[in-house]
């Protein structure tokens, strides 16, 4: 993935739009997005992913010589990986190149056991791999259904709905309380790489910011294998990689790994410090959609918290 910009654009140049953040404004930086130009395609993004996690790998964690002289880069050689992979350097090298098209099965299951690759990285190299994927020539608008709108307003605890590339689709008032003012935000920025990286107010949020930046740029690098070939896809990260220098390092990492469960650590301006524990459910007749749950632990300090933030959400004025 390569982003070009020209250098007016290379400057930060303000937009002059307040972001919100629980009712509160604050000064953005938003570059006119319609002049980025990303090139992004599915084989080059291959080869950009092995050789990254080639470069992972510890040479002596599979008995390899790692002096000074032997090795120049950091990771394994080309021939090394493709002798593990039980395949030609040559082969190898070509799918690093991109040049190599119709990779069988076999081949990826070999290369995901040579690269030590998890559940995620290897369906992320299958979706990068295999040329009959589905493919996007535009994006399509998501819709949630009145049914799960229903259920998520029923929840008593902090609940959305993500969408692809993890566009915020919907919400309930506890959620909304928790994080950013979701309705206060048009609809085109109410997505979570962008808030976190492009909103000054999600350090704020976010005591553990480098922790989460990483969580949140490997949950993008996800879903963005399900569709390469999407524009909408292209335009955010080429935004994003214009707009935050911390995005372009992370992403340039190539690290994988699907919104799944864990904990999370938060500062909420009405309640003060909240440790939360998400789980995410995909939704089975859409699988672009998940449902996103947060809790506190039965008993804690964060779970009165929470039930504060639930009463103020009640009754504001009083709280």
């Amino acid at each position: 993935m390569s982003v070009f910009w020209s250098s007016a654009q290379s400057q930060n140049l303000s937009s002059g739009q307040d972001h919100k953040y629980l009712g509160l404004t604050g000064p953005g930086t938003r570059p006119p997005t319609s002049e980025i130009l990303v090139d992004m395609n599915d084989t080059a993004e291959l080869g950009d992913f092995l050789k990254a996690r080639r470069a992972a790998l510890d040479p002596a964690d599979l008995g390899l010589p790692t002096g000074f002289n032997q090795r120049r880069v950091a990771g394994l050689r080309r021939e090394e990986l493709a002798q593990l992979a039980g395949i030609s350097v040559d082969y190898y090298t070509r799918l690093e190149q991109g040049r190599a098209r119709n990779v069988s099965d076999s081949v990826l299951d070999s290369l995901s056991r040579a690269l030590r690759l998890h559940r995620d990285e290897k369906t992320y190299l299958r979706n990068l791999a295999t040329p009959k994927r589905q493919r996007v020539a535009r994006p399509r608008a998501q819709r949630v259904r009145p049914e799960l709108r229903t259920m998520l307003n029923a929840l008593h605890s902090p609940a959305f709905v993500f969408g692809r590339y993890l566009d915020v689709l919907a919400w309930n008032a506890l959620g909304s309380a928790l994080s950013f003012d979701f309705a206060a935000c048009p609809p085109g920025e109410r997505n979570i790489p962008k808030m976190f990286f492009l909103d000054e107010h999600a350090r704020e949020l976010h005591p553990e910011w480098e922790t989460v930046a990483k969580e949140v740029v490997a949950n993008l690098r996800a879903e963005s294998g399900k569709y390469p070939d999407d524009p909408y896809l292209a335009r955010l990260v080429g935004e994003l990689s214009l707009g935050s220098e911390e995005f372009r390092k992370l992403w340039a990492k190539h690290t994988v790994r699907e919104k799944a469960h864990a904990w999370k650590v938060m500062i909420n301006p009405v309640v003060g410090e909240l440790r939360l524990r998400y789980e995410t459910l995909r939704l089975p007749d859409d699988p672009d959609q998940a449902l996103v749950v947060y809790t506190a632990e039965p008993g804690s300090d964060s779970e009165r918290a929470l039930g504060l933030l639930a009463s103020w959400v009640t009754n504001p004025a009083h709280a």
